[in-house]
Parts: structure tokens; C-alpha cells; sequence
């Protein structure tokens, strides 16, 4: 069943649930589905289909985001604790906040560390007073998302003082990403009534521009549940349809492109998901500009690869357990949509995206294969496990073909990105030098850092094949994420040749915990991006 769109405060609570493909075996209750697939599942009616189709249902959060944040107006605020937010050695700060009790705080030897916290109870009532919380030097910009993790859950927070230049909206966006967990599968008989009564919330600060925070929240919160359910919960069809849900919830026409016309006009798409009994697909969502403007385009391109094996180069199993993240790219790029298509733009949006599972079975693309592109770019097949980049090749064909103002494609596509720049770091390849520097900028001031990788001329050579127009992969194993970024070149070349803007970012769509992100999926670099987008496109 569809969900119902409602107002844009409901929408803005919209979330995926977990989706079950029914077995004969299927305990529907233990896997938390509800509603009317859960009836058609306990009656065995409709398992054929659902086993085929891994129907999708409904949409939802392990914590209700509607009440991370209260209204000043609200029956809550009244008895909202203070949260002071002291930075580190200002000792004065701390007596003044803390009056008489001054001596308790120097007795928790609060110095005003990241993520430090002392309460202070209220001697007459023998509740909570305030509580003091430390920001270090304020060089961290999520800093106060690490302030949900570690207050008491359940109750209302407002901030109280604060050090000079502290920016309320910036603090706002840090609380509602440390507000963000996944524990469905942990505690499958929780309801989701159950789950939000445990809901921490902060109460709007004064000036904040509230759908603002929301957007940027609800994206990052959409991309992060993508990439942390596993692949038995997000195949194909459940991604399909999570990029239907989110088109549909901002009023955006969706097109699915499966089958033979697939095969046909993306056949590299294909070839990499044919051997999976989970069919691959190619989504399209398209969002008018607000403004009514047809002419400029901003297309936004991410890999859906939901599991990959490594095929027939079939990865070991350490290498192997991460693989449920393989489709970061498209939860990206599908959080990054969600953020755009609640703004108001000026340019009409397209979003791409390619969604296989690459598989190991007798029909497999092989090493040293030749496809045959949609761009009709031959492709010699240098490694079954460097198959994300086909699945973009044709898919930014097809963009390239539009011609559009800005093409940005994102990927967890190299091992060589993280040995470059590690997990926190996305490695972002681009032809226009004002681009990067504005979004790197960006990425400082909101606390999601970029770094440019060069496209360095010198390495085509290595991607040179004697029997296709190119290889897919590198002849040297060096410089792996370069020769990926070059390859990926050749499918945007009219937007190269029309010094048009092309932006390829390479991450890892994964992170240990660290403040305003807790540890698990990551879409990292959308929060810069989307505010680049958002200068340039915006209305």
C-alpha cells in the first residue's frame, strides 16, 4: 500500500521500513512488517508475488523525527532543561552558568572537553537544573550531536548559553543527525510507538529556520537507513521503490526502465545484474524547477549496486561483509534529491538511478568480455569487481545526452579512495576549479570535509585495451581511484568538451562514530553539496 503523503510536516517525517521477501518460513511478525503485507503474508494470499516482487511497504523510523524538535509553544518547553554549551578552560563561563553550584562542576572536572557533560541538579525539587556541555575550541562543527548520546533519553532539552558566534541553526542540524539510530533489526517487536516515547528532544532554538534543518535531516536520515539495511531488506526492488517513495512524497514523476529495454539501451547495467534472480533496473526521477525554468538542468547520477560479490572476481568474505553499503552512491544521491526537491530551485532536476546486484551464476559477465555501452564506447572487462563504474558509465551517457548545466555522480566505488584518504575523507574529481573550492569550503564550515583528486592526464594511457575502444580498469595497481575517475570521463564528454560542470565523488559510505555520526552508513559530502547546490541553484 502507498502511504498517505499528507501535510509537509508529516512528509517530512517519511522514512523506509524494512522490507521482507515472504518465504514459506517467513515469520512476518519477527521481521516487523505490518499492516496490510503482514496480513497478506500471514495468509499466504499473495507470498508468490511478494517473493518475486519483495513488495514494499510503508515508511517509518526507529525514532520518530517529527519529535526530535518541539515547538517554544509546546506543553514540553515549560519543563525543558538547559543545555549551557561551554568551551573548553573558560572557567568564568562555567561559574557564572552554574552560580552556586560551581563547586559541583569543578567536582565532575568539567573543563569543557568535546562532547563533555556535567549535570547539575536542581537542589529544591532534586531534578535536573542544567546541564553543562562542552564544545572544546568550537573547531568541530557537529559538535552538539554528540549531546543526544549522552543526556538522559526521553526528556526536553533547550540550549541555554552559549559561547560567542555558536550558530544555533548549525547546532540544530548536529542534534537531529546524533538524534539518528538503527536498532529495527535488534528489537524487531518494539513498536514504533514504543521507539519514539524514548525520543530525546531539544526545543527549537529562537531564529532557526526550521524547514531548512528538517530537509538537510530527513536526507541524511533517508540515505543512512538505505545503506544499513542489508541486502535481503534492500534488493532492487526495495530501492526502486524507496526512490518512489521519495519522488512521490515532493510530487516528482518516476520512471523505471527494466527487461528488454534495459538490456537494450543500457547494456552495461544489465550485464552486471543478469546473473542475480533479483532483475537489475535504472530509475528516474524528475523534478521541474520551481521557478519554471526549462533550461537549466542539474542531473545527479548514484551507484546501485544493493550486494556486491565481487562476481565471478569474487571478493574474499572479509571483503565481502561490507557489501550491503555498495549502493551508498544512490543513497546519496537519493538523501542529496530528498533535501533539493523540498527547496525551492531554479533548475530542473533529473535523478538517475542504475540498481544491480552483482552476482556469481553461469550466465555472469566475465573478465575480458566486451560490452558494448550505451554511449557505444567498447569496454573490455578488466575486473568483474570494478562493476559500479559500468553501471555509471551508461547512466552518465544517458545524462550526458542532455546536456545539462551539472552532472554530479556519487559511488562507494574504489578500495584506492580509502587508501588515499581513509573513511572520512570523500575524494571528489571535477573540471571546474570554482565548484570544488566553493563546496570544499563548505564542507569545513558544516563539518563534511572534502578532498580534490586529480584527473591527471598521464594515467589514460593505462586504461588502454587491445581489443575495445577501453579497459575498465587500470593496467597498474596504482593510482586505482584516478583511473576510475578517467574511465568515468569518457561517458560525459560533451559536458567535458562544453566546459560544463561534471562532479564525480568517490567515498566510503560508512563511518566509526564521531560527533552528529553515529557509527554505520554515512552519505558523506551531501551536507556540502547540498548547500553548494543550494547557492547556485536555489531560488
Amino acid at each position: 500500500t502507498k502511504p498517505s503523503l499528507g501535510s509537509p510536516s508529516q512528509r517530512a517525517a517519511l522514512h523506509y521500513r524494512p522490507v521482507v521477501a515472504a518465504t514459506p518460513s517467513l515469520n512476518v511478525r519477527r521481521l516487523g512488517v505490518r499492516g496490510p503485507l503482514r496480513r497478506a503474508c500471514s495468509s499466504g494470499a499473495e507470498r508468490k508475488t511478494l517473493a518475486a516482487r519483495a513488495a514494499y511497504e510503508g515508511l517509518g523510523h526507529d525514532v520518530d523525527l517529527g519529535k526530535i524538535f518541539v515547538d517554544p509553544d509546546s506543553s514540553f518547553s515549560a519543563s525543558a532543561v538547559p543545555v549551557h554549551v561551554m568551551a573548553k578552560g573558560n572557567e568564568a563561563a562555567v561559574a557564572q552558568v552554574a552560580g552556586k553550584l560551581a563547586p559541583l562542576a569543578k567536582e565532575c572536572k568539567f573543563k569543557g572537553d568535546l562532547g563533555q557533560t556535567c549535570i547539575l541538579p536542581d537542589v529544591d525539587s532534586g531534578g535536573v537544573s542544567s546541564v553543562l556541555f562542552g564544545v572544546d575550541d568550537g573547531s568541530e562543527p557537529l559538535a552538539f550531536g554528540m549531546a543526544p548520546g549522552k543526556l538522559v533519553e526521553g526528556s526536553t532539552y533547550k540550549l541555554g548559553e552559549s559561547p560567542e558566534g555558536f550558530d544555533a541553526t548549525q547546532a540544530a542540524i548536529a542534534w537531529g543527525l546524533g538524534s539518528y539510530k538503527f536498532n529495527r533489526l535488534k528489537d524487531v517487536e518494539k513498536s514504533t510507538d514504543d521507539a519514539s516515547s524514548s525520543t530525546t528532544s531539544l526545543v527549537w532554538p529562537e531564529g532557526v529556520d526550521r524547514d531548512y534543518v528538517m530537509s538537510v535531516v530527513r536526507g541524511m536520515w533517508i540515505a543512512r537507513d538505505l545503506i544499513n539495511l542489508p541486502a535481503n531488506y534492500m534488493g532492487p526492488v526495495e530501492l526502486q521503490e524507496a526512490c518512489k517513495a521519495i519522488a512521490e512524497a515532493n510530487g516528482a514523476p518516476v520512471k523505471v526502465i527494466e527487461g528488454a529495454e534495459l538490456e537494450q539501451d543500457f547494456p552495461m547495467v544489465h550485464a552486471v545484474g543478469k546473473a542475480s534472480d533479483r532483475p537489475p533496473r535504472l530509475v528516474e526521477i524528475i523534478k521541474p524547477a520551481t521557478t519554471g525554468n526549462t533550461e537549466r538542468i542539474l542531473t545527479l547520477v548514484g551507484k546501485g549496486v544493493v550486494f556486491d560479490t565481487g562476481g565471478l572476481d569474487l571478493k574474499p568474505p572479509s571483503a565481502m561483509l561490507a557489501m550491503k553499503k555498495d549502493m551508498g552512491g544512490a543513497a546519496a544521491i537519493l538523501g542529496l534529491a530528498s533535501m533539493l526537491m523540498s527547496s525551492q530551485l531554479d533548475a530542473r532536476l533529473r535523478v538517475l538511478i542504475p540498481i544491480a546486484e552483482n552476482s556469481v551464476g553461469g550466465n555472469a559477465f566475465r573478465p575480458s568480455d566486451v560490452l558494448t555501452s550505451r554511449a557505444k564506447i567498447t569496454v573490455e572487462v578488466g575486473n568483474t569487481d570494478a562493476e559500479g563504474r559500468l553501471l555509471l558509465a551508461d547512466a552518465l551517457a544517458w545524462a550526458d545526452e542532455e546536456k545539462p548545466e551539472m552532472v554530479i555522480d556519487m559511488a562507494t566505488l574504489t578500495g584506492a579512495h580509502r587508501v588515499a584518504l581513509g573513511w572520512d575523507l570523500p575524494g571528489l574529481f571535477t573540471n571546474d576549479d570554482a565548484a570544488y573550492n566553493r563546496i570544499a569550503e563548505f564542507g569545513e564550515q558544516l563539518g563534511d570535509p572534502v578532498w580534490r583528486l586529480p584527473l591527471y592526464k598521464g594515467y589514460e594511457s593505462y586504461l588502454k585495451s587491445k581489443v575495445a575502444d577501453t579497459s575498465s580498469t587500470g593496467s597498474k595497481p596504482l593510482a586505482g581511484a584516478v583511473t576510475a575517475a578517467l574511465f568515468l570521463k569518457k561517458f560525459v564528454r560533451s559536458t567535458i568538451d562544453d566546459r560544463r560542470t561534471w562532479l564525480h565523488v568517490d567515498f566510503a559510505g560508512w563511518t566509526d562514530a564521531r560527533p552528529g555520526r553515529p557509527e554505520g552508513g554515512e552519505p558523506q559530502c551531501i551536507l556540502a553539496l547540498y548547500a553548494y547546490l543550494m547557492e547556485r541553484f536555489g531560488s
